[in-house]
């Protein structure tokens, strides 16, 4: 019987410790379960972790593919790499930005990393990013806006600590289920409350003291009104406000009333003032993917920040929490170089660009300017130019990003690079597809939500044609910049050790954390600049506070609400949001089974249902927004508003609809608000008539099932 590996969950970004079991015979995990001795979770994992890691439903790869009239067949390595690397080369003869590059937030850190060393420092293109922009990049923003850094201030720890828990625009007892396991329990506690901010119910909102259900999109109008009853009862925490942050008076001056923001909510006055009046305990305030997916995002998140500084709530056992999404999210904008170079290091700064150079042994002019227009912004490029080549590694963006119809068009009309561990429908487009290694055959470590690093292990050997992503990576930059990399294959310590010493001295500083040291201690958080030291709260200190801004102090913003990206109207007159179900994560790649054909379960009002009852059939409705048209199956819910329809976004149809209007301040899509209809099943569809199909998508062949 082969022996217990200890590893990390790859499935969301808590950081579980899982212990994994390799079959004894061939490839494959036998069986996963939670590690008591893993400091961050102590042996709690969530079902649905253990099973996607041991047992995925998706259609694995399982070695190379190379599209011949029009058909993907199977390759050798060497044939499927020569290719690539010939095109690549090709595309950058004639401009450093030929190539695109989307890279994961599934990825290690080293993989992650060695993608970014690439893209920036082989290639120097600008036109490269991951898909943790699509989910994280409006909180991001917000950090840096109000403390000059990136990464909530608080850890874990500061769970128990908290009276008041606000989960604003987030379902974390679906998304995060160990995490939210300790929300729970420490609101369950006397004194304690859970409030929950969501238009729509939910498994969290179920469970709540209070629900506050505000008209989708306006969730900056109800955190402005909230701001402003604190300041008419008086409930400002001037000390902390004086000593420590800058703005206050310039965020007062832009405050509407009360009464005002509240309607603009769709909320009672009543209900503004009991959610004010439960920060004067120590609060925390989670935020998640129905905040930041909003062209005013960042606005929204700096203004539940201002909530914090407001009410002083910025020390242990309080403050600002934003949940990411996936696995690895955090380590992207560690150590990847799309926003960020390795540390936080800023981007446009001439002396951290000459220190990322020197590191890799490139020419500082060889790096890009800016950080680079975002994923939508990168397919807009790859329709306009200069692109000719697109490189994805371990996403699926003709599923996940919005407007995907376009994307889909798009993405065919280029030469298209997939590396992915399954079958996707981005995979279904590729020119080559390079088949990846996935959870427990992987080695190197990821970072968490709280800023928890640890190690990632293979419990199982690597299938004869398949690759680690770190040195598919490798493989790639071999002959395109042959001095950029020792190999493949490539040493994730190694790698390790260059992404430490690149972040020594910065506010992210991992140079602390080795691979000897996380053997022993299992998970170290940042930062952690040497050994024996890890992270706690960030910038409090008994009761002095420290902000990485040119003021030394955090700072308030004065953002409005300025009114939904795609309003409603006659011909659209329904508002589509959208959410995670409990079994679909990453586009449902490892869930889908055989059941990739069904249509998407739509929530609506049973009062909505029936004003559109001649639209409506219950197997099959289609559902029309600008964009596209999807067949979903609708399913009357007073869980949902009138007027509103609900989507899970992981269905690999439902992002055709959605809207790829960006925040301007992060570039991240607005997924959460956009005007639809529901029409007759028989109604023409245009996409058919174009000969799109996607999986639940064709609104006049529903009949034919």
């Amino acid at each position: 019987m082969s022996e217990w590996t200890p590893t990390t969950c790859m499935r969301c970004a808590v950081g579980c410790g899982h212990l994994q079991r390799g079959a004894d015979i061939g490839q494959g995990i036998d069986s996963v379960r939670g590690d008591a001795n893993h400091p961050v979770t102590r042996g709690l994992a969530c079902q649905r972790g253990i099973r996607e890691t041991a047992d995925p439903d998706g259609e694995w790869l399982t070695q190379p593919l190379v599209r011949k009239n029009g058909d993907l067949l199977p390759s050798s390595w060497d044939t499927a790499l020569d290719i690539v690397r010939r095109r690549m080369a090709d595309a950058l003869d004639g401009t450093r930005n030929g190539v695109a590059v989307l890279g994961s937030g599934q990825q290690t850190n080293e993989a992650a990393y060695a993608l970014g060393k690439l893209a920036r420092g082989g290639f120097g293109t600008r036109y490269y990013d991951a898909n943790t922009t699509l989910c994280m990049a409006s909180a991001v923003t917000a950090y840096y806006g109000a403390f000059g850094s990136d990464a909530p201030p608080p850890t874990y720890d500061d769970i128990p600590d908290a009276d008041t828990h606000i989960v604003w625009g987030a379902n974390p007892a679906v998304a995060h289920p160990v995490m939210y396991r300790w929300i729970a329990e420490s609101a369950g506690e006397n004194g304690s409350e859970l409030i929950v901010v969501d238009p729509v119910e939910t498994g969290t909102a179920g469970d709540a003291d209070v629900h506050v259900r505000p008209e989708p999109g306006t969730d900056l109008a109800l955190a402005r009104a909230i701001l402003a009853a604190l300041l008419e009862a008086d409930a400002i925490d001037r000390q902390f406000v004086a000593a420590a942050t800058t703005g206050f008076d310039a965020l007062v001056e832009t405050l509407p009333t009360v009464a005002e923001a509240a309607d603009t909510a769709g909320v009672s006055v009543d209900t503004v003032e009991r959610v004010a009046a439960a920060f004067s305990d120590p609060t925390l305030l989670y935020w998640g993917m129905g905040v930041n997916q909003s062209v005013q995002g960042t606005g929204t998140a700096r203004a539940l920040v201002d909530l914090c500084l407001a009410t002083g709530n910025l020390e242990p056992g309080s403050g600002p929490f934003s949940l990411t999404g996936q696995a690895n999210s955090m380590g992207t904008r560690l150590c990847s170089s799309k926003g960020t170079w390795p540390g936080h290091r800023a981007f446009t700064d001439p002396d951290h660009r000459e220190a990322v150079a020197d590191t890799w042994g490139v020419p500082a002019d060889r790096l890009p300017d800016d950080p680079g227009p975002g994923p939508v912004g990168i397919v807009d490029a790859i329709a306009d130019g200069p692109v000719e080549v697109c490189w994805t590694v371990a996403t699926n963006p003709v599923a996940g990003m919005p407007d995907a119809d376009r994307v889909r068009e798009t993405l065919a009309d280029a030469f298209l690079v997939v590396q992915d561990a399954f079958r996707t429908e981005t995979v279904e487009l590729a020119d080559v597809v390079l088949p990846a290694a996935t959870w427990g055959e992987s080695e190197g470590t990821v970072t968490n939500m709280e800023r928890t690093i640890s190690r990632v292990r293979a419990a199982t050997g690597t299938p004869p044609k398949i690759r680690q992503d770190i040195d598919i990576i490798a493989a790639i930059g071999a002959e395109i910049a042959p001095a950029l990399f020792d190999g493949p294959p490539l040493d994730p310590r190694s790698v390790f050790d260059e992404i430490r010493g690149l972040t020594a001295g910065t506010p992210a500083d991992v140079s602390g954390i080795s691979y000897d040291r996380l053997d022993a201690e299992l998970a170290v958080r940042w930062p952690a600049s040497e050994s024996g030291v890890q992270g706690g709260y960030r910038y409090a200190d008994d009761g002095a506070w420290a902000f990485p801004t040119p003021s030394g102090r955090a700072r308030f913003s004065t953002a409005t609400h300025g009114g939904l990206a795609e309003p409603t109207d006659d011909e659209y007159p329904l508002t589509l949001t959208t959410g995670r179900e409990s079994d679909a994560y990453n586009t449902g790649v490892r869930t889908r089974g055989d059941g990739s054909d069904t249509v998407p379960a739509a929530r609506i009002n049973p009062e909505t249902a029936t004003e559109h009852a001649d639209a409506i059939d219950h197997g099959r409705t289609v559902i029309a927004s600008r964009r596209a048209t999807v067949a979903a199956a609708v399913q009357p819910d007073t869980g949902v508003p009138t007027g509103v329809l609900w989507l899970p976004i992981h269905h690999p149809a439902v992002n055709a609809l959605t809207l790829p209007t960006v925040d301007p301040e992060s570039d991240e899509p607005n997924f959460k608000q956009c005007a639809v209809d529901v029409r007759p099943r028989r109604q023409s569809n245009p996409l058919a008539e174009r000969g799109i199909n996607r999986p639940g998508g064709d609104g006049t062949s529903a009949d034919d099932d």
